[in-house]
């Protein structure tokens, strides 16, 4: 069912004019009293029901809400025009917030793509466009949002790894735009049908689980010290060789085949040690 909207009357004008009538009335039944007349005492009577049960069709407004009017049961249309309205007195109205609505999801507990159990949790920012489809598809457009939301952050956080394993792959911790987009459809979808627009979905908290969070901690460590290692292995070849380069070009030390090795092993403990090196001063000969 889509929104469909409907004209209102400003309630103020309308207001005035049935005071007026009912002051009218009243006079006019006191008259009747007076006189004795029974046809107008109950002229003047039913006049005053009628004006009491007009009274029955204001109803209020604000800014950025709908008022979505049904008769019995079926649906009229969606009123948006602020302030004191009034429709027809057996029309029923149902008040819906346009406003932009956020929530944090609670701490859940899945499975990433490769079965290590995490701890995610997200925030999404919605917001009501159609007050029809909001009041009449879902019983709780609210709690709708709620269970969907959490439903599609866990059938989400099940499709990617946590870590990044190879270049280009996406990963919960490497690429929150792409996850965060793809979360935003996931969200999107589930909730068409209720009238409900997902500005924003990002998430706010990732983790490992706690049962296994300080053993991951360990391999991101370790992989973080082989890679940088790694990264320290391969410029010190790359200046050793530069060296080795220069001084055979300059011709300044000639080396033998064992030197040069000799050379190349100290240069590579030199680079490569995690600590200051000692010097020693050969005070001898060269060699």
């Amino acid at each position: 069912m889509k929104e469909a909207p409907i004209r209102s009357v400003s309630g103020i004008p309308v207001l005035v004019c049935i005071l007026g009538a009912i002051a009218l009335a009243v006079w006019l039944l006191v008259a009747a009293l007076q006189r004795g007349d029974g046809l107008g005492i109950g002229i003047a009577v039913l006049a005053i029901l009628l004006l009491l049960v007009a009274c029955g069709g204001f109803y209020m407004v604000e800014p950025n809400q709908a008022a979505v009017q049904s008769l019995f049961g079926k649906y009229v249309g969606t009123v948006k025009d602020q302030g004191l309205r009034w429709n027809n007195p057996f029309y029923s109205q149902r008040k819906v917030s346009l406003r932009v609505r956020n929530f944090e999801s609670g701490r859940l507990k899945v499975n990433e793509l490769d079965g290590s159990p995490i701890e995610i949790a997200a925030v999404i920012v919605w917001q009501v466009v159609d007050s029809a489809e909001a009041v009449y598809n879902v019983d709780d457009y609210e709690s709708f949002v709620h269970i969907q939301s959490e439903a599609a952050l866990r059938a989400m956080a099940s499709s990617y790894p946590y870590d990044q394993h190879e270049d280009g792959q996406i990963s919960l911790r490497s690429h929150p735009a792409e996850v965060s987009l793809h979360l935003q459809e996931q969200i999107q979808e589930r909730l068409a049908k209720a009238g409900v627009d997902v500005i924003e979905a990002r998430i706010s908290h990732l983790a490992y689980a706690q049962e296994i969070a300080q053993a991951m901690l360990q391999r991101q460590q370790a992989n973080a010290v082989v890679a940088a290692r790694t990264r320290i292995v391969f410029g010190a070849v790359s200046m050793v060789q530069m060296a080795l380069e220069e001084l055979q070009k300059s011709g300044a030390v000639e080396l033998d085949e064992e030197r040069r090795a000799a050379m190349v092993s100290n240069l590579l403990v030199v680079l490569c040690s995690d600590r200051a090196p000692q010097p020693v001063v050969n005070t001898g000969s060269l060699y």
